[in-house]
């Protein structure tokens, strides 16, 4: 059984998902979608096996004013 997309792929298996992950077993990020860093942070999630989308990834520039004002609301601080 492949650990990740990328040992899936390597083997031959096109269907392969990985097992489902709570948010609180990987890191959200601020990194802009598109940038070195995101792709980066991407890459390394995908040869874990985690997800590729944490639910508190920042989509967009704006995204992470909101994130802290919501998480504010909350009583918690934004994950890195």
């Amino acid at each position: 059984m492949p650990n990740s997309v990328i040992d899936a792929i390597q083997q031959g298996i096109w269907d392969y998902e990985p097992e489902e992950a709570g948010e609180d077993q990987y890191s959200s990020t601020d990194a802009l979608p598109g940038t070195d860093e995101k792709l980066k942070i991407l890459a390394n999630r995908l040869s874990d096996g985690k997800p590729l989308w944490h639910p508190e990834d920042r989509l967009t520039y704006a995204d992470p004013l909101r994130a802290v004002e919501q998480l504010a609301a909350l009583g918690r601080k934004k994950p890195r």
